[in-house]
């Protein structure tokens, strides 16, 4: 199974309430504890990964917290995701970083595949933006489809 981890996904989630109040919205963790009811220690730290990546601003004081470095129809999963778990590779073969010691880098019959399947899930996520998060993304006919048979 293909999954986030629960640091991507909180950073995902906390990324939608910074959304929601726009580029002007100030959030403190205590509000963003209490908005997303995940505990303070686990915002705290997702934020400064996020804040880290460039994708937050902090701001000091007693008035103080956290807003969006950007627009939020210019930050897509993608960076979210690579700012809270590094570079997305579904193979060791296909990080960023030149992938881990693979005896058979050289001669995997698969490794090609693997590159435009990976290549395929990174172009997908950076073709959704956390403005798009907060909106319903019924722009597919296999999501609209899935929300029919399937809904929440």
């Amino acid at each position: 199974m293909i999954r986030l981890t629960k640091q991507a996904d909180y950073g995902i989630l906390l990324m939608t309430q910074f959304a929601r109040a726009g580029m002007s919205g100030l959030l403190s963790t205590t509000d963003l504890s209490t908005r997303s009811r995940l505990s303070q220690p686990m915002v705290n730290k997702t934020l400064k990964q996020l804040q880290r990546a460039g994708l937050l601003v902090s701001h000091r004081g007693v008035n103080g917290g956290y807003r969006l470095a950007r627009d939020a129809g210019a930050i897509t999963l993608e960076e979210i995701i690579e700012a809270m778990d590094g570079p997305i590779a579904l193979t060791e073969c296909h990080e960023h970083t030149g992938g881990g010691d693979c005896g058979i880098k050289a001669t995997c019959p698969t490794r090609v595949n693997w590159g435009v399947i990976n290549s395929a899930i990174r172009d997908s996520l950076a073709g959704i933006t956390l403005l798009q998060m907060i909106h319903p993304l019924l722009g597919s006919r296999r999501i609209k489809e899935r929300v029919k048979t399937n809904p929440v």
